[in-house]
């Protein structure tokens, strides 16, 4: 189908384009990648009067390092992500999740800012986000705010940000020397979105004990979340292949699970508690040589 009549604007500040979508108001929509947006558009799903293209906006791209976190601009891109040698260093699950998202089309185009704002409950970036407790960044009319991820995803296609704000950038904190990540999807035969995704940070001391466990799903439920009876029970724990398993059997608590022709409730159910063992299992064997090397945990 064709979408229906539209004008577009491109602001070269990020001032103007929270003017604009102020002056505006919901007859206009973001354009970043356009990956979500322009399908809408075509099957008039979503109709605006207005597009605005913050893809000239310089301030909202790039990855930068400041203090101890790392800083990515909304409108950077998968491939960006993915090829990334800082990110690769400190926060590999980012290029690990980048490589799996869509085609070379999708990454080149899509964004990482404009993927979290979507809040699609089947999207990558929200489970990575939350597994590695980023914050999020927004600026509106009423001037700039922090979101911390496990805040920012409420609903099916509903997040924490406000009519007229745009999210600018995300802070990912640094992780504990001792620590692995892994990311582990069940993709979409068609798509490529997550059935189930699972996200996961461990970080260890040399003892082998759980100092610190955060783990994000999507695909599972409306929204994504963290696994938060399967963290609780492995912190402060040493880590086995068999407490693993048996953590990982408590990862769809509280998920009020999703039912489709892909998979049923009850098939989402095993990939989570499947793809949760996986990740963490993972991110355990990547954790177990820092840690020995580098103990940021002991006393």
């Amino acid at each position: 189908m064709i979408p229906e009549a539209f004008e577009y604007t491109a602001p070269a500040t990020l001032a103007e384009a929270i003017e604009l979508l102020a002056r505006h108001g919901d007859d206009a929509k973001v354009l970043a990648g356009g990956h979500s947006l322009i399908p809408m558009m075509k099957l008039r799903l979503a109709s605006p009067g207005l597009l605005v293209d913050i893809g000239r906006i310089a301030e909202l791209r790039g990855i930068r390092r400041q203090g101890d976190a790392v800083t990515i601009g909304a409108t950077t891109t998968h491939a960006e992500l993915e090829e990334s040698g800082d990110l690769r260093e400190r926060f590999p699950i980012m290029a690990e999740a980048a490589t799996v998202i869509g085609d070379p089309l999708v990454r080149h185009r899509g964004t990482f800012g404009g993927s979290l704002a979507h809040a699609d409950p089947a999207g990558d970036w929200p489970a990575v986000a939350l597994a590695l407790d980023a914050t999020i960044h927004a600026t509106g009319p009423n001037g700039d705010r922090s979101i911390p991820a496990r805040e920012f995803f409420l609903d099916l296609f509903t997040s924490a940000l406000e009519p007229g704000e745009l999210l600018t950038a995300v802070d990912l904190p640094d992780t504990a020397a001792g620590s692995g990540m892994a990311y582990e999807k069940f993709a979409h035969p068609a798509s490529g979105y997550a059935v189930v995704g699972v996200a996961a940070v461990i970080g260890m001391d040399a003892d082998g004990v759980c100092r610190d466990c955060r783990i994000g799903i999507t695909g599972a439920g409306a929204k994504a979340t963290r696994a938060d009876a399967t963290e609780m029970m492995l912190l402060g724990e040493r880590l086995t292949d068999e407490r693993i398993r048996q953590a990982s059997r408590q990862a769809a608590a509280g998920i009020d699970l999703l039912s489709d022709l892909v998979a049923s409730e009850r098939y989402r159910a095993h990939l989570v508690a499947a793809l949760t063992e996986r990740a963490l299992c993972t991110a355990w064997e990547r954790a177990r040589p820092l840690a020995a090397k580098n103990d940021w945990y002991a006393d």
